[in-house]
């Protein structure tokens, strides 16, 4: 499933926040929270989380700091959850503290997985992302357009 879209939300009293009815069937088999490098939380389907560890973080070369350093930080710091009977996550308050959030919150569709931002945080990125759109695209584009130059278009 792609996650597509943004939707605001709040934080109930028990530190709930409802997963959007369109997607609460991805996340039957499993949720798992984890605090992006960015000031928000990701959310990953049990098996979205299962292959973003096996691409970016099985193979590293645990003879480097920094690759063990990235392990025990994900790994310490990620939780898997459930949804309830109402399709509420709790949002442990380690996670809430990392993306600024007490209350409320934006709920954002990012292709494979969501991201919990602070409403004022996420404000500020949008804007920035509108205002270098073009620019970005077309670095996105050159180094795409290179990646399949250099391996040919089939990734060989």
């Amino acid at each position: 499933m792609t996650f597509r879209g943004q939707h605001e939300h709040s934080l109930d009293s028990k530190d709930r926040v409802t997963v959007p009815s369109v997607y609460r069937r991805a996340f039957s088999e499993g949720v798992v929270l984890i605090p992006s490098l960015d000031p928000c939380i990701e959310i990953y389907t049990e098996e979205g989380a299962t292959h973003f560890e096996s691409r970016f973080l099985d193979g590293a070369d645990l003879l480097t700091g920094e690759a063990r350093d990235l392990q025990r930080n994900f790994y310490s710091r990620s939780v898997s959850v459930e949804l309830d009977g109402a399709g509420r996550i709790r949002i442990p308050k380690a996670l809430a503290e990392h993306a600024g959030i007490d209350s409320r919150c934006v709920v954002v569709g990012v292709g494979r997985r969501l991201e919990i931002w602070n409403p004022e945080k996420w404000a500020v990125i949008r804007e920035s992302f509108i205002a270098r759109a073009s620019q970005i695209a077309s670095g996105v584009s050159a180094r795409s357009a290179g990646a399949i130059t250099a391996t040919g278009p089939s990734g060989s």
